[in-house]
């Protein structure tokens, strides 16, 4: 591909982006109606594409739609509107620790798939082992999560790019959302939600007020 084709196809979804990301913002009010489900399965592959570090993915992406399951999350997560009146609940989940196992099956899945000997990334998985079960599971939990939020932002973009209004979430109780997913026999912990719906505009405070921002000059630090 030439140069010039690079430069339009950057340039194109570059803006188709920034676009988005202005039209979108933290919905408050949701009209019920339900999102697509091919809509849905691109927001939550978007998430299973995110880039994180070592290729380890150290999180799951839990998807809600069923209503009794959402009316039990509410009073969770301080009965925010949109759980209810969203269509579905992307709830994303980091492992709890880093283990050898865990490691090493995601090293040995990728030399599957890629047609490799187990040893190709030996040394490479060695070191990984090493530095991750030197450190305590909580420490370990802090940088999974820190994963989790990657994949969480990228599908945070990609509903925008599909119009789909997407409300991201912290406000809820990790302890119990655990307990009641039963997160912890699965070796997760929850650490943020995403409530996918469409927007009330009728009823929503939000939606008509300008999106604001830190001045760039002030965001921006730059060394030259």
């Amino acid at each position: 591909m030439s140069t010039f084709a690079n430069t339009v196809i950057k340039k194109k979804f570059h803006m188709s982006l920034i676009n988005a990301l202005k039209w979108r913002y933290a919905t408050k009010k949701m009209t019920g109606r339900v999102v697509p489900q091919e809509n849905v399965d691109q927001i939550v592959e978007a998430a299973h594409l995110a880039p994180t570090s070592s290729g380890l993915q150290p999180f799951k992406v839990i998807v809600v739609s069923n209503a009794d399951l959402k009316a039990k999350i509410a009073p969770i997560a301080n009965n925010q509107s949109q759980i209810i009146d969203g269509s579905h609940l992307l709830i994303f989940a980091a492992w709890d620790n880093y283990t050898e196992e865990r490691i090493r099956s995601v090293f040995a899945n990728a030399n599957t798939e890629r047609g490799l000997p187990a040893s190709t990334t030996a040394d490479y998985e060695n070191m990984l082992v090493g530095a991750y079960t030197n450190k305590t599971a909580e420490e370990n939990f802090h940088h999974a999560a820190k994963q989790a939020y990657i994949g969480f932002g990228i599908a945070l973009a990609e509903a925008a790019l599909l119009g789909v209004d997407a409300t991201p979430m912290e406000g809820f109780n990790p302890a119990q959302l655990d307990e009641l997913l039963g997160l912890n026999e699965l070796g997760l912990r929850s650490t943020t939600i995403l409530a996918l719906g469409f927007r009330d505009a009728s009823a929503d405070w939000l939606v008509n007020l300008k999106k604001v921002r830190t001045p760039k000059e002030q965001f921006v630090i730059e060394y030259k």
